[in-house]
């Protein structure tokens, strides 16, 4: 049988092609062309259908066998690796931010020879994964987004760049390596995944969905989670142990009325949800509040609700407080919006890393944190992921809408080990707000109490 990446699908050719084509995996009767066709995703399946059947016209891989310097890992790493070979090389590795979760993708890609596609959500995390694997093969690594458009054996590229050019490269890998992998699994982007014919495929996360429509869908496209540790397996041997002091400020009498003005347009139409579709999602409620009348008005108030309680005044004065007590340490200061971010850089001096700043800026400003030069940073999201800060011991988390993935992701930013470190989380929470609810969310989604002392 002749087979042919067309446009991210396989096409079958041949006077025998309708006879077999039925009985193959994920393929299906394409009327538009009088062809079969399946996703390119399907391919490892149909190729293992097919046993001793001849197949042609697919892309042979060409394997990089040699080139890595030696990937050392630690035992956890190495138990996820076997893991994932075990698993037929497919499936989801979790491990806590800070781990070496990127060290995990390194030795899959020395030690099984084969061209890689490594698919990040960002440009910051574009670079730092290019830098780390030039530094550890010999060959030239390409590289797909914010400007750049070289591909080579080993590549990495941004999600989005992946979904614009996947229907060209589909055929050119042979391991799809998909950081935070968390981000595919809900239909958004899926089809890059869709589209790649590599049988070997790995996920990584910190903070894999629980929905089980996402975890199923991921198990799809890239594999089931295969090995799983939380920062409470880690901590205090791998991970750096910390203390989380959740801070409750109370709003002032002016915010509590503009609070209490935004909720009041929006309970309503929540309300009303809740009694026509209990359980529902909150994707259900968005569409919903789309459609009924005053729905929108609703969505726009809650918006301007959580931006009030995202950096208010008691915030700003115990943000204050903590930068002086903690004048010597390393802080990352988290907060949920970019008009906070540059609110707090501006009020005290700390440098904002946001989506606004280019890529030879932000490195700049990264190797100065590194360097010692500046002592703290804010960002509303872009550290969120993956940034490789290895210095900081303090983080300072402005809650106001976020959810348990990011905070678990941002507490992981400080607890990269170092001699005698121990980390300090504080959380600035807004009481009689939504935010209440919300912290004591976050605190349930994080390890047992033996991981930190928690105080509030």
């Amino acid at each position: 049988m002749k087979f042919r990446f067309d446009g991210g699908t396989v096409l079958l050719d041949g006077e025998e092609a309708s006879a077999m084509a039925r009985g193959l995996p994920g393929v299906r009767w394409d009327a538009r062309v009088a062809a079969f066709r399946a996703p390119g995703s399907a391919w490892p399946r149909i190729r293992d259908a097919l046993g001793n059947t001849p197949a042609e016209g697919i892309r042979s891989a060409v394997p990089v066998l040699d080139g890595w310097s030696p990937v050392d890992l630690r035992p956890y790493q190495e138990a996820a690796l076997m893991a994932w070979q075990l698993a037929g090389r497919r499936g989801i590795v979790v491990l806590p931010t800070g781990s070496g979760k990127t060290m995990v993708a390194l030795a899959a890609m020395a030690r099984t020879g084969l061209s890689t596609l490594c698919l990040v959500p960002t440009r910051v995390l574009l670079d730092q994964w290019w830098r780390t694997i030039a530094a550890m093969w010999s060959g030239p690594v390409g590289r797909l987004g914010d400007g750049a458009r070289d591909v080579q054996r080993l590549t990495v590229s941004t999600y989005e760049s992946a979904y614009r050019t996947m229907h060209a490269l589909g055929d050119r890998f042979e391991l799809l390596v998909v950081d935070e992998v968390h981000h595919f699994g809900a239909g958004v982007r899926d089809e890059a995944l869709e589209m790649s014919l590599a049988g070997a495929r790995l996920g990584l996360t910190a903070t894999p969905p629980r929905d089980p429509t996402a975890l199923a869908r991921l198990a799809e496209t890239v594999g089931p989670v295969i090995y799983e540790l939380t920062i409470g397996d880690l901590a205090g041997s791998y991970l750096a142990p910390f203390d989380l002091m959740t801070v409750r400020v109370d709003l002032t009498e002016a915010e509590a009325t503009a609070y209490e003005r935004w909720m009041s347009q929006f309970r309503p139409v929540h309300r009303a949800f809740v009694r026509n579709a209990p359980g529902g999602s909150w994707k259900a409620f968005l569409r919903y509040a789309a459609r009924v009348p005053g729905g929108r008005r609703a969505l726009a108030a809650l918006r301007e609700a959580q931006l009030l309680v995202s950096y208010t005044e008691r915030q700003r004065a115990a943000l204050g407080e903590i930068l002086r007590r903690h004048r010597h340490s390393r802080l990352l200061v988290f907060t949920s919006h970019n008009q906070s971010a540059y609110a707090v850089a501006r009020e005290h001096l700390v440098m904002p890393i946001t989506c606004d700043i280019g890529r030879r800026e932000r490195e700049q400003v990264l190797d100065r944190f590194r360097r010692g030069e500046l002592r703290a940073l804010v960002s509303a999201r872009v550290l969120n992921e993956g940034v490789d800060i290895p210095d900081a011991d303090v983080a300072v988390v402005l809650a106001g809408a976020m959810g348990e993935r990011e905070h678990v992701q941002r507490i992981g930013r400080v607890l990269r080990p170092g001699d005698g470190k121990r980390a300090t989380v504080y959380e600035l929470v807004a009481q009689g707000t939504t935010e209440t609810a919300k912290a004591r969310r976050r605190r349930a989604a994080l390890a047992s109490d033996e991981i930190a002392h928690t105080r509030a």
